[in-house]
């Protein structure tokens, strides 16, 4: 199905940094609505998507304004002190019609004019390889963080068949982490993996932040359960992965597997412009594999 695609004009474009992302002074989201359309997106239950006729994942607004707006909103922000910001919060900032509007690459060019303290990319696009030449301007300002809920292409496509898939997300992060500019793997949610999730993202990512449905959907795993999201754990056999214990058993993988050399991190910890250190609690002996 084609997306619905309008062009509109924001009033604004950094958003206060609330609840999850309290740790940065903004949010910054170049378009609303994701044509991703993953079944498990918390954006599902928050009221842009839920006032809206249209079903999630079948419209998307570009804010044609948004470079003139950040300019403006960015300078102001400056002369009130440090401005961290996290792009993009209920938007994918590099869906697929970045390809031809460039919105988000006029974005990185403001910034690089008017530089943030620290920026966080967050994205599941390959298309995100397309601005290393910016990233590399922002030096240790900024991460780019790679959304890789799973190393499973079945699990994937169950979930999320219209997200990229997993090999190019985990080609594009290796290419970035290669031009020298850091980056996270975000393990966000967490859905069902193989023993070798760890070793595969070794050599990728500077970082892996792991999060789940409980921890990470604003609500307690309240807003998942609303959309079904069991049924599909139900459907590929992997029931037993939803609870709010399964990531123990990835955090534990991890942490032995590659904690020597990749920092590990537990949700809203590993997604702070400059997280604290912190000892992520193993919990209990638990096995899902």
């Amino acid at each position: 199905m084609k997306a619905e695609l309008k062009d509109i004009v924001s009033k604004s474009i950094l958003t206060p940094g609330v609840g999850q992302l309290d740790d940065f002074t903004h949010s910054l989201n170049p378009y609303a609505g994701c044509t991703f359309a993953c079944s498990y997106c918390y954006v599902r239950q928050l009221p842009i998507s839920l006032y809206r006729e249209e079903e999630w994942g079948t419209w998307v607004d570009i804010k044609t304004n948004a470079a003139d707006l950040l300019r403006q909103e960015l300078s102001k922000a400056r002369r009130k002190g440090p401005v961290t910001i996290f792009m993009a919060s209920s938007t994918d900032p590099y869906q697929p019609l970045e390809h031809e509007t460039k919105l988000t690459r006029s974005l990185l060019e403001v910034m690089l004019e008017l530089p943030p303290d620290f920026l966080h990319v967050q994205t599941r696009s390959p298309l995100v390889k397309r601005d290393i030449d910016l990233f590399k301007q922002f030096g240790d300002h900024v991460r780019v963080s790679m959304t890789i809920e799973t190393d499973k292409e079945d699990i994937r496509k169950a979930f999320a068949p219209t997200a990229p898939p997993i090999p190019a997300r985990m080609q594009a992060l290796r290419e970035i982490k290669e031009a020298g500019i850091t980056t996270q793997a975000s393990l966000s949610p967490l859905l069902p993996c193989s023993k070798e999730f760890p070793q595969k993202l070794k050599p990728l990512a500077d970082r892996v932040t792991i999060d789940d449905f409980w921890m990470g959907d604003g609500s307690g795993g309240k807003r998942t359960e609303r959309l079904g999201i069991s049924d599909i754990y139900r459907r590929t056999g992997m029931k037993k992965w939803y609870n709010p214990s399964a990531y123990k058993v990835v955090l534990k993988m991890m942490q032995e597997q590659i904690g020597d050399q990749v920092e590990v991190m537990l949700s809203k910890d590993g997604f702070t412009p400059i997280p604290e250190k912190r000892e992520a609690g193993i919990g209990e002996n638990l096995t899902f594999f």
